[in-house]
């Protein structure tokens, strides 16, 4: 099972959020422009030397050890007893040649050189990451590292979840906060992760890097700035829902974050770092921005951030979408709500006046209104040629309980499905669409665009069926005719051509 988020109702801002976008930058230039391929090459090779001196010490526990390799062995042994004792009594798949080699070998004298063998390798391995990685070594960090383990990653799937996070919290928190405040409270929550995970493995010298604990702050940072905003998941179970792109849900930020924490906590209290994740520097991370934020607030800092925003993007923003937002932040719906109605009513194609209305109505539970704002901004998306946001906002439309849209936008949105090549969607619009509105032209209009979808597709039976449909139907379309022949002789000449 897999949950992401994939959106929050706050993705817009006053002016373009350039430290978020620098921030994402450097990250992804370290990773292009520095030795961080050998870095993840080591990286695999130290995980390979760890999982070899867990398992001879396990099945040979009389073999001394060295201080540095001791805490490898004890915190796997506390974190996995009954893995422990399957690799001690040797019932475990053999893991690779090594594996195989050392359970044969029987003489004590030999085991030992292999042990000590190892823990030289381990020691190599681990000062060589920490002098050319610049990571975060627990036992003994360097000081740059509090900075520089924040901008490297172990590979791009690493970096893509971790900047993709870092969007969505980030250049929210940048247009409340400012380009002054905002970088500050990331880099000092990212030291603070990583502090904060020292003192739960103070031992450790397995080199920790990468920005989840920075962006694990703005988490926090994000809960106590707008706890109340709903972010948009996507949940996964299986190949087929895979396939299918998921099944879509939204919560509030206070049910959601939370669970997030607390999943976290479950993972380092199950397995610490044994698994490769940092859950602590997350933990440490989000408690800390959360705390740092609250007082951020009290302290009357954010205030004097947000006036000074303001301030510098005023030319940019009328002074009702400013009054709104501000409103909104402070949960006062209603005031928000006297505010953007006659300005929208001014004004019909500010989207920013309509997504802020959205917020309202939604938080404020009225739905109605809610599907009749979500499909006028699904026109204007249409009207200016935005298919995808279209589509996104219909399935927003119908994931909150919305039936059947007004029948010229719900056409549109069958349109721009179609013009996304989202075929399967579109052929199960187009077809309600026919099923709601029979004696409409624009179900006639359906029925050919089904067809059509059906020949791009190569199933040409299909597409004849719904042709004929169009071309036997009662609404007038003397001028469609043409149209709906060529479909018929397109698909029947498809149909008749043998298969390759």
């Amino acid at each position: 099972m897999l949950i992401i988020p994939i959106k929050h109702e706050g993705m817009w801002a006053t002016r373009w959020p350039i430290i978020t976008f620098a921030f994402i930058a450097i990250n992804t230039l370290v990773l292009l422009f520095t030795s961080n391929t050998q870095l993840e090459q080591r990286t695999a090779e130290l995980s390979t030397v760890r999982a070899h001196i867990r398992l001879l010490a396990a099945m040979h526990p009389q073999l001394t050890v060295s201080a540095e390799v001791r805490p490898v062995i004890d915190k796997f042994r506390e974190a996995n007893p009954h893995l422990w004792e399957k690799m001690h009594d040797g019932t475990i798949d053999v893991m690779d040649g090594w594996d195989a080699r050392m359970r044969l070998a029987v003489e004590e004298g030999p085991l030992q050189e292999e042990m000590d063998s190892l823990a030289a390798q381990y020691k190599q391995l681990v000062s060589a990451t920490e002098e050319e990685g610049y990571a975060f070594i627990p036992a003994h960090p360097k000081p740059i590292s509090y900075l520089t383990a924040n901008f490297m990653h172990g590979g791009w799937l690493h970096l893509i979840g971790n900047m993709w996070f870092l969007w969505l919290a980030g250049f929210v928190l940048e247009d409340s906060w400012g380009r002054i405040l905002y970088p500050i409270f990331y880099l000092v929550c990212g030291a603070a992760a990583l502090q904060i995970f020292a003192w739960t493995e103070p031992g450790s010298l397995t080199p920790v890097l990468g920005a989840s604990g920075a962006i694990a702050g703005l988490m926090g940072a994000f809960l106590v700035r707008f706890p109340k905003m709903r972010i948009h998941m996507r949940w996964f179970i299986g190949l087929r829902s895979l396939a299918r792109g998921g099944y879509q849900f939204q919560a509030p930020a206070y049910a959601m974050l939370p669970l997030w924490l607390l999943t976290e906590v479950f993972y380092g209290k199950l397995s610490g770092s044994s698994d490769g994740v940092a859950h602590w520097a997350h933990v440490g991370g989000f408690a800390f921005g959360a705390v740092v934020s609250f007082f951020i607030r009290v302290s009357g800092l954010e205030h004097k951030a947000t006036a000074g925003v303001e301030a510098k993007t005023s030319w940019t923003n009328e002074a009702e979408i400013t009054q709104a937002t501000e409103l909104l932040d402070k949960g006062q719906l209603d005031e928000a709500e006297k505010v953007l109605q006659p300005y929208l009513a001014a004004k019909p194609d500010s989207f920013d006046a309509a997504n802020l209305l959205q917020q309202v109505y939604w938080r404020k539970g009225n739905i109605d209104a809610y599907h009749e704002l979500t499909m006028k901004v699904c026109t204007l998306h249409v009207k200016n040629r935005e298919h995808e946001a279209a589509w996104q906002n219909y399935q927003e439309f119908l994931n909150s309980g919305g039936a059947k849209p007004p029948l010229p936008v719900w056409f549109d949105l069958c349109r721009a499905a179609e013009a996304l090549h989202n075929y399967e969607g579109a052929l199960k619009e187009y077809q309600k669409l026919i099923s709601a509105h029979p004696t409409e032209r624009q179900a006639l209009m359906a029925q050919i665009a089904v067809g059509r979808i059906y020949q791009r597709i190569n199933q040409p039976d299909q597409a004849i069926k719904f042709y004929e449909k169009a071309a036997g139907s009662t609404i007038p379309h003397l001028d469609l005719e043409p149209t709906i022949e060529a479909g018929i002789r397109e698909a029947k000449r498809a149909l008749a051509a043998p298969i390759r």
